[in-house]
């Protein structure tokens, strides 16, 4: 589900450098998509984006501002067994995923919303 919270430029701006991210046009142009409108978009979901609303930009600045983003702990990144894409998602706390296999959508579900029970060997931790 698309976040439809809207976050001013402001507020963008402000959420890089408390992350110690150097908040560059097209840097805060790109978390606005991926906070606000994106739906857990792949790269190449934010490189069409990109392509389409801001003057020259290249693939590898898109993938080097989504890194930045992952690594500032303002995305997460998943990889979904089903696909080889890279998915990336602006909610960061601990939830889980619903895929639709019929329409390849991918819907968060909050940790309260589901019950599961973990029959893992002692051995074994879970991190997440």
């Amino acid at each position: 589900m698309k976040n439809t919270a809207y976050l001013s430029t402001d507020l963008v701006q402000k959420k890089l450098q408390a992350a110690g991210v150097q908040p560059t046009l097209q840097r805060i142009a790109i978390c606005k998509y991926v906070l606000c409108e994106g739906d857990h978009p792949t790269a190449e979901d934010v490189t069409k984006w990109a392509e389409k609303n801001l003057d020259k930009i290249s693939q590898a600045t898109v993938y080097n501002t989504l890194n930045t983003l992952v690594d500032a702990g303002l995305l997460r990144v998943f990889k979904l067994p089903h696909s080889e894409k890279v998915i990336y998602d602006s909610n960061t706390h601990d939830h889980y995923h619903f895929l639709d296999e019929a329409s390849g959508n991918l819907y968060d579900i909050e940790a309260k919303d589901i019950s599961v029970e973990m029959l893992v060997p002692h051995q074994f931790e879970v991190n997440s």
